[in-house]
């Protein structure tokens, strides 16, 4: 047990230690940054943080990821709930042909379709909107959230849905009322998920958006890193920035996920 405790402590370290040094290089000086990679400044140089806001724009392009996430995350959940539900307990015509063009989608790179698809947003007239990244979002998620719910759902006791069915409830009330409240570990996991490709995305936004208006934190970055990257304790502030709300996001939820298991594991 000992090598197996001290082997997750150099796991937990190796991944703790690098974002332990971004964030002190992030409070330094320049010349703090010149005395060596862990030497301590002085004092924390917050004005690092607000260099960083006001001149890379990352207030604009902060709201912009928001803007972009929840709409993928929430149309992605709906829609993943209603395709895996008839996927795991309906019959419809082609349904394995379906499924294997979902895998098939899963599969595919952003790289293989991203010119067809600009010059397709661009007949829609939707290059330089938000709909030109959250549409495509939602549909590069729907195949790994149908194939993840469906996954879930036949997971689930069999002997609950024949008794809701047996019941006479009806499709809608055992989704909802049955099934959706033993699914939440899986839909917060997936949520997860979902939030973390969704927030990274660096190719779409880079492509299908030219205007400053509509760029996300993660394309705000690499033109910001184009104009301070003499400037170190500054960019590596506007790292931080960026990747700060996924580090909240991935505690809260996985708060939310231990709590759902322990819940489910009651029942």
């Amino acid at each position: 047990m000992l090598p197996l405790r001290l082997m997750l402590w150099l796991f937990a370290v190796l991944a703790v230690v690098p974002f332990a040094l971004l964030v002190l290089t992030s409070l330094k000086s320049q010349p703090d940054v010149l005395r060596g990679a862990f030497a301590l400044p002085a004092y924390p140089h917050v004005e690092n943080y607000v260099h960083a806001w006001i001149d890379g724009h990352f207030g604009v392009y902060f709201w912009n990821s928001i803007i972009v996430v929840i709409p993928v995350v929430v149309i992605s959940l709906v829609l993943g709930i209603l395709s895996g539900f008839a996927f795991a307990f309906l019959s419809f015509p082609f349904r394995r042909t379906a499924f294997a063009i979902l895998t098939i989608g899963m599969m595919m790179p952003t790289e293989a379709f991203i010119i067809p698809l600009y010059y397709e947003m661009r007949y829609l007239g939707l290059i330089n909107t938000y709909a030109a990244i959250i549409v495509p979002q939602v549909a590069m998620s729907m195949p790994f959230a149908t194939l993840f719910l469906a996954n879930a759902m036949r997971l689930l006791p069999r002997e609950i849905l024949e008794a809701a069915l047996l019941d006479g409830a009806r499709r809608r009330y055992i989704l909802l009322r049955v099934i959706l409240p033993l699914m939440m570990p899986a839909l917060s996991t997936l949520a997860l998920f979902l939030f973390i490709w969704t927030w990274n995305e660096f190719l779409i936004p880079l492509i299908l958006v030219n205007d400053d208006a509509y760029r996300t934190l993660p394309l705000g970055m690499l033109f910001f890193q184009g104009r301070y990257t003499v400037n170190t304790p500054v960019l590596t502030a506007g790292a931080v920035i960026v990747i700060s709300p996924l580090i909240v996001t991935y505690l809260i939820f996985q708060r939310k996920f231990i709590e759902g298991l322990t819940a489910g594991a009651a029942k």
